[in-house]
């Protein structure tokens, strides 16, 4: 436990200071919400109101927090604020919080101090003064930690990856056929919070269309225009083959009509390694991330192709921060049994990681989903195991299993799912029509993180 001390007036300075850093995500604006017992959209878009609560709560409570516990601090009376708010703070701004002592008052032993708040890019989006009374003797008191708070809805742990990305470059991102709202509002929130550059590429009047529904504003958005989604596929396609993008983002078309196009020869997307899809699964019953693969791609991956999609998982989990993944190896079953050709691909795998031949994670297998998910189920089963109970990614007997285990989660247990696949040469932000938006700037975070991290991108 560390201790408090304030600075009484006759201590203090001209040109003293104080400073924090922050970044702001979803959960401060919730808190703040939260105090007048009120209600927010549910889409993940920040609207007027998130940045009222940003700006004005937030950004105000981060300097009074500075005259409070540092300058001058305990015992500090506020006497006057004024505060001008010069431009928008998102979710995942970070922003350094500056006070300075520009002149004293030793009749009133008040103090004037200059605030400023600066965001990531160098600009300044609050600034103003505030006159305090500053305490006349000296305190000392410890410094108690405060609980985190965490928001109890589905989605914190994308809002967590979105403020991950801070300082980040955007990825270049062609938006395949976005011609209905809510594909097409996705990408333009992903814009605009810095973690795409969208090239839409589609039938130009339906999205124009679909933008005008939306209210949305399209005049510095680039438009690549074709007839229709086959065709969007394979333009958008050949833009990552040629290099002119860094990802593919699908919108209001079949993954099947998506996924024909990469795979064609002529776009050069494909790589040495198979190509696997991964849904990134927020699910507020479990105390991590989790990660489902396959469950959209390969349909019934022989032994060969699950190594392929279980070291693309694992290199994307370490892209996320997580350095010593577990696998858990799903199966009906925990023993291994000739008749399951699914528990003996389970045996295998976990020999082919002690062997070297899959990298980067502890792998164990055959798990039947209690045991991978629960450590009380895993510990009546008498199963000994670091993965068990703690799993980080599933990986699934085939694409039945793992599709229906994902939608389970989703609909019965509250998650939501962000989506990518893996393999190619470029990221591909695959998700479905039905996704909200922030299931979709999730897998936007994701798509990006992945890119960074494989460019070398300071961690």
């Amino acid at each position: 436990m560390t201790e408090l001390s304030n600075h009484p007036f006759s201590e203090i300075k001209a040109g003293d200071s104080a400073s924090l850093s922050r970044i702001l995500t979803q959960d401060d604006i919730d808190q703040f919400s939260s105090i007048g017992g009120d209600v927010r959209r549910d889409d993940g878009v920040i609207d007027c109101y998130d940045q009222i609560v940003a700006h004005g709560m937030w950004g105000g409570a981060l300097i009074a927090s500075l005259m409070g516990r540092q300058l001058p601090g305990s015992g500090t009376t506020l006497l006057h604020q004024s505060l001008d708010f010069l431009a928008p703070l998102a979710v995942g701004d970070k922003v350094a919080v500056t006070i300075r002592v520009e002149a004293k008052d030793p009749v009133h032993e008040s103090v004037r101090l200059v605030c400023s708040v600066v965001n990531q890019r160098g600009e300044t989006v609050i600034a103003g003064s505030a006159v305090v009374i500053a305490p006349s003797e000296k305190i000392h008191c410890a410094r108690v930690a405060l609980p985190a708070h965490e928001a109890a809805r589905a989605g914190g742990g994308y809002r967590k990856l979105i403020a991950m990305t801070a300082g980040m470059a955007p990825l270049r991102t062609a938006v395949v056929h976005p011609v209905d709202a809510l594909s097409l509002g996705a990408a333009i929130e992903a814009a605009r919070l810095g973690l795409i550059v969208p090239l839409l590429v589609g039938p130009a009047h339906k999205i124009h269309e679909a933008a005008a529904k939306a209210g949305i504003d399209l005049a510095d958005i680039e438009i690549v225009d074709v007839e229709h989604s086959e065709a969007a596929a394979e333009a958008a396609a050949m833009l990552a083959g040629d290099g002119k993008v860094e990802a593919l983002m699908k919108g209001s078309l079949h993954t099947d009509e998506l996924m024909h196009a990469v795979l064609a020869p002529a776009a050069r997307l494909r790589t040495g390694r198979r190509m696997s899809h991964v849904f990134a699964i927020d699910a507020p019953a479990y105390p991590r991330a989790l990660f489902i693969t396959d469950a959209a791609l390969n349909l019934a991956p022989d032994l060969p192709t699950k190594r392929d999609i279980m070291q693309n998982a694992i290199d994307l989990v370490h892209a996320l921060g997580i350095v010593r993944p577990r696998v858990a190896v799903l199966c009906a079953v925990e023993t291994v049994n000739p008749a399951m050709q699914s528990t003996v691909d389970a045996a295998a795998l976990c020999k082919m990681a002690e062997r070297g031949q899959i990298t980067g994670a502890l792998v164990d297998g055959p798990l039947a989903f209690d045991n991978a998910v629960s450590a009380q189920a895993a510990l009546v089963k008498g199963i000994i195991s670091p993965v068990a109970g703690h799993a980080d990614i599933l990986l699934v007997p085939d694409v039945e299993a793992g599709n229906m285990l994902a939608k389970q989660l989703e609909y019965l247990g509250g998650a939501q799912m962000a989506g990518i696949v893996l393999g190619a040469r470029v990221p591909i932000i695959l998700t479905s029509r039905a996704d909200p938006t922030l299931a979709r700037l999730g897998s936007c975070a994701i798509a990006l993180l992945l890119a960074r991290h494989q460019q070398g991108w300071p961690s």
